[in-house]
């Protein structure tokens, strides 16, 4: 896809906007005002069916604890955070920190035991499951390290499942024209009726991130989607995820391990023992390394200490 100039990306150098949009536009062929399905414009936020607000994802006082007396672990201790809408967050820390944690909460996959969770404007902390599953399927899009795509299904029939789980007739012209587009954003036109097995592993994950973004979402969530992929891969998928921020408007939640991943993104957020300890605006993955190397340091030199001892 002509992105092997993204590999000093990858390697941490960063480019302005202007730039990364310039990569991205080529990273995704496809027309830039495409429709979505029934003729509606692809583009993020325009959809009037539910309140809207300037926040994708708002948590207000969010802790997150299992089990009880001594016995209790404290995932999250009371995050506060607004993340605009438009915006691509990177979320690291170190093993234990809360990351898996924060991004279930996020979502509505888990609750918190305190707190408020808001996404797009709606409260999700208090809604019953049934009402959470709806809002998952028609404003929420998932991207995993496993891709998590149904073998028996063509490339086509997955992207349009959650259309499909939302009661949307996706044998329709207009939903079949709305999966022809996302595909040819994402660079596979022509692999619709494919199987996921006869794709590489990254024109998995592109399908998965097709599939993320064809109800156009108030969050795409995306949970370490370079884990399983090469440098170069790995550099096409993120630019990807750059593009839907950038020119399509989408918000995207990143949790990763990866200083090089993060370095995509418009902020990175560091969690530590369950809270947010730093925030990097527009960081280099050199920077975000040397501060990611800060945060464990301690923990480190403990463990030494005890083994020592």
């Amino acid at each position: 896809m002509g992105l092997r100039r993204t590999k000093r990306i990858a390697q941490g150098s960063r480019e302005d906007r202007s730039s990364r949009e310039a990569r991205s536009s080529q990273a995704v062929r496809g027309p830039q005002d495409g429709l979505g399905e029934y003729g509606e414009r692809a583009e993020y936020g325009e959809r009037g069916e539910h309140a809207r607000s300037d926040a994708a994802v708002e948590l207000r006082g969010v802790r997150r604890q299992y089990g009880r007396g001594s016995a209790t672990v404290h995932a999250l201790r009371g995050i506060d955070l607004t993340l605009p809408r438009g915006s691509f967050t990177a979320v690291m820390g170190p093993s234990g920190s809360g990351k898996s944690t924060f991004l279930q909460c996020a979502a509505g996959l888990d609750r918190p035991t305190e707190g408020s969770v808001r996404l797009g404007g709606t409260e999700i902390t208090g809604m019953s499951e049934n009402k959470l599953t709806e809002l998952r399927r028609s404003r929420l899009g998932f991207v995993f390290q496993a891709f998590n795509l149904l073998p028996s299904l063509t490339v086509e029939q997955n992207i349009v499942l959650p259309m499909r789980l939302d009661g949307r007739r996706t044998g329709s012209a207009a939903a079949r024209r709305s999966a022809a587009d996302m595909l040819t954003r994402v660079g596979l036109g022509d692999k619709g009726d494919r199987r996921p097995g006869q794709l590489s592993g990254g024109q998995q994950q592109r399908v998965a991130i097709a599939r993320a973004l064809v109800t156009r979402p108030d969050v795409v969530f995306a949970d370490e989607p370079t884990g399983a992929l090469d440098t170069t891969t790995a550099a096409e998928i993120l630019a990807l995820l750059r593009h839907a921020v950038d020119s399509l408007g989408a918000t995207v939640v990143m949790v990763t391990h990866d200083p090089a991943a993060a370095a995509w993104a418009d902020r990175v957020l560091f969690l530590a023992d369950g809270e947010i300890a730093d925030s990097l605006p527009h960081a280099t993955a050199e920077r975000i390394a040397a501060r990611m190397t800060a945060l464990t340091a301690p923990a480190h030199a403990h463990a030494h200490a005890g083994a020592a001892a």
